[in-house]
């Protein structure tokens, strides 16, 4: 697929694997639309990306776990470039506590940002996708195939997006339109530091060692030259493929891994 005046909507766009999105999209010569919070960040980006690249980029201020903003992101899509090729559902939210100590409002914003954000912007996208025989695109985790502990409702949103992806694709089968499930392992990035505590606050911190992770612009090279490609699944890292395999030949084995794994983050919860 050549990018080339391709029109591509990305969520969470101001950080992160999703701002990596946009500089890799802008460089093959797609089209953008931004969808963040934090506007300012975005016009910023998009000012850089169309000095630097030579292409259009529009600024929307969204956020996604409400349904009038997603519906907003995908008009003002159309009213600038009256098409849309590619979606990439990219915003989300992690979190960092026990079950036990969690405050249920915790696990409900979870939801509303990872799940039924890419459920809004989906629904309000698919009419025009299915025009351009485009892709959706959802930015889960391996999370969203094995559990991981202190991270329940970051699990559930994925194990969610998963399913519904994975429905959507199967429903659109026949009509050209490519259905994309990119599963990054651990990416550095903003994510941690704005993980959700057990009462709803950002930790302000990272709990692992960044160095050692994938980057963004990796992640966002994978994910777009997946899309080229027409991929249906990307799990990346050798350490999430041999996740999944485990947690489905081998689940006992695997509750164990992932036990000892996550007793070695710093302040582990888990011991």
């Amino acid at each position: 697929m050549d990018f080339k005046d391709k029109i591509v909507i990305i969520t969470g766009a101001s950080s992160g694997i999703g701002r990596a999105c946009a500089i890799e999209m802008a460089s093959r010569g797609a089209n953008l639309v931004l969808a963040a919070r934090q506007y300012v960040k975005l016009c910023e980006l998009t000012a850089t990306l169309e000095k630097q690249y030579q292409i259009k980029a529009v600024a929307v201020q969204a956020d996604v776990s409400l349904e009038e903003d997603c519906q907003f992101l995908i008009k003002q899509a159309m009213l600038t470039f009256s098409r849309i090729d590619v979606l990439i559902n990219n915003a989300g939210l992690s979190m960092r506590a026990l079950f036990a100590d969690l405050e249920l409002s915790v696990l409900k914003n979870l939801m509303d940002v990872n799940f039924w954000g890419t459920v809004y912007c989906s629904k309000f996208a698919l009419p025009e996708i299915l025009k351009t025989k485009g892709t959706i695109v959802g930015v889960s985790s391996i999370a969203g195939y094995r559990g991981l502990p202190g991270r329940t409702g970051y699990s559930a949103s994925k194990f969610a997006m998963n399913g519904f992806m994975e429905a959507l694709r199967t429903e659109l089968l026949k009509t050209g339109v490519n259905v994309l499930v990119a599963c990054p392992g651990f990416t550095s990035s903003n994510i941690r530091v704005a993980a959700l505590s057990e009462n709803g606050k950002a930790h302000g911190e990272t709990s692992m060692e960044e160095a050692k992770m994938m980057s963004p612009e990796a992640v966002a090279k994978i994910i777009v030259d997946g899309i080229a490609a027409r991929k249906r699944t990307l799990v990346m890292t050798g350490q999430g493929k041999l996740t999944v395999w485990l947690n489905k030949l081998l689940p006992g084995l695997a509750d164990n891994l992932v036990f000892k794994h996550f007793t070695k983050e710093k302040n582990a919860l888990i011991k």
